[in-house]
């Protein structure tokens, strides 16, 4: 692992009243971004850390499995959550809810999801591209948030030939958003490729009086680093690179003040990471459904290093906390971390045409609300 150490020079990245230090906000992820999770992250270091997507719709329409994704932890500031929504009045519905019953310190709300099921409905990164939409969205939301700041994220654009960023930049910014974020892929790329920083580059040159942050391929504090030094951005959105990786919020604010990084955890370490990754799952889920939950966390988690087949399936088929621990009881704890484990990680996807409603290209400044989004929070 490089030595990366840097300070810089940029004032401190504010979201509303909230003093974000380091300049690192956790992406808010499908099955990933519960409350432990989060725990977990801050236990390394400070920032935002986004819960999971949660559809406004279910918000207004108080659906149980919603509310039970709506939890915080006692210690958790800001409690910080995106919405997804098609519909200018229930977003605001939505929001005005959040903040009247003190659910939520900041919303953000996702203008970037590329799921088919999301987009087939006009929604995540299909909606910039209505601009008129957009921006009553944007500004009905801002309004039902007051003093709460209200950010937004989304995508390059639809495709190569629909961009649609610095558009959905002005029009935030304008209508109040505390902050965006730009996660430099189109939705046709999914998480495939390349992710394009100069395009940050070009939102933050077009978004000159609130906080630009960039997303994409930053699977270490180098990386992190290198995206505001190439595009001036003046904080990070870190998604897939934290996957079995809670201590890269670690490695990050070290590099962000300037100190050398911390060593790398061990086998044995990864393993007491698991292990309390675990603990904070039941303590919201209950044994069985949080240790069904981790199980796609273990191949992040043993990423390269010494595992064998036999162990790698018992972990991925594990289903109580006692055979967890045997489990790891048999792992080499010495193992030192893999030189090759903190690259990419997590669902790469192939690119592929983007699915949307009938005519949804046809005029960007229609502002039809499209058929309403499902209720199914989370992704």
């Amino acid at each position: 692992m490089e030595d990366v150490t840097a300070t810089l020079s940029k004032p401190a990245l504010r979201i509303g009243p909230y003093q974000v230090d380091p300049p690192v906000v956790l992406a808010p992820m499908a099955g990933i971004t519960n409350v432990a999770f989060r725990q977990l992250c801050a236990e390394y270091g400070a920032g935002i850390y986004v819960c999971e997507m949660i559809t406004a719709r279910a918000v207004v329409e108080r659906h149980p499995g919603t509310m039970h994704m709506m939890t915080f932890g006692a210690d958790e500031k800001p409690r910080s959550m995106q919405l997804y929504g098609v519909d200018p009045k229930t977003m605001a519905e939505a929001v005005r809810i959040i903040v009247g019953e003190g659910l939520a310190d900041h919303v953000d709300s996702n203008f970037g999801c590329p799921v088919a099921k999301v987009t087939r409905k006009g929604g995540g990164a299909a909606l910039p591209f209505k601009r008129k939409l957009f921006e009553a969205i944007v500004r009905e939301s801002v309004r039902a948030a007051g003093d709460v700041p209200f950010t937004v994220k989304f995508r390059i654009g639809i495709d190569d030939d629909h961009h649609t960023f610095l558009d959905a930049g002005r029009i935030a910014e304008a209508e109040g958003a505390a902050a965006v974020s730009l996660h430099s892929r189109t939705a046709a790329q999914r998480y495939s490729g390349q992710a394009d920083w100069t395009k940050i580059a070009a939102l933050k040159e077009a978004v000159t009086s609130i906080p630009v942050l960039g997303n994409g391929d930053i699977f270490s504090a180098a990386d992190a680093l290198r995206m505001v030094e190439e595009t001036g951005c003046d904080g990070v959105v870190v998604g897939r690179g934290c996957l079995g990786r809670p201590w890269l919020f670690g490695e990050l604010e070290a590099a962000f003040a300037g100190r050398p990084l911390p060593t790398p955890p061990n086998l044995g370490e990864v393993a007491r990471v698991l292990r309390r990754h675990a603990e904070l799952l039941i303590q919201h889920d209950g044994e069985a459904k949080a240790l069904r939950d981790l199980r796609k966390h273990m191949a992040w988690y043993f990423m390269n290093f010494p595992v064998g087949s036999e162990l790698r399936r018992g972990f991925a088929m594990v289903s109580g906390l006692s055979e967890l621990d045997d489990l790891i009881g048999r792992l080499d704890h010495e193992a030192p971390f893999p030189d090759n484990a903190d690259g990419p990680r997590g669902r790469q996807g192939s690119p592929g045409k983007v699915t949307l409603p009938h005519g949804w290209l046809d005029d960007p400044d229609d502002d039809c609300v499209p058929e309403a989004e499902d209720m199914h929070s989370g992704g």
